[in-house]
């Protein structure tokens, strides 16, 4: 199965959209801190890691109106 790598700004707007709570401060990826990162996110929003990876891997929704 091949995955799509999108970039971190794409995957930070895709979070910031669907949970407007989150700040740029809780998006800043440093190297070597990712896990502290995702644990933080995942307790401010609620989701396990299996589920955010879900939403910052499915494609964008246009809309048209």
């Amino acid at each position: 199965m091949a995955h799509i790598m999108i970039n971190w700004d794409d995957q930070k707007e895709k979070l910031k959209e669907r949970f407007t709570s989150l700040t740029d401060k809780d998006l800043y990826f440093e190297k070597g801190k990712m896990e502290e990162m995702i644990i933080n996110l995942q307790n401010k929003v609620g989701k396990t890691r299996h589920e955010l990876y879900k939403i910052m891997t499915q494609p964008s929704q246009v809309n048209f109106n």
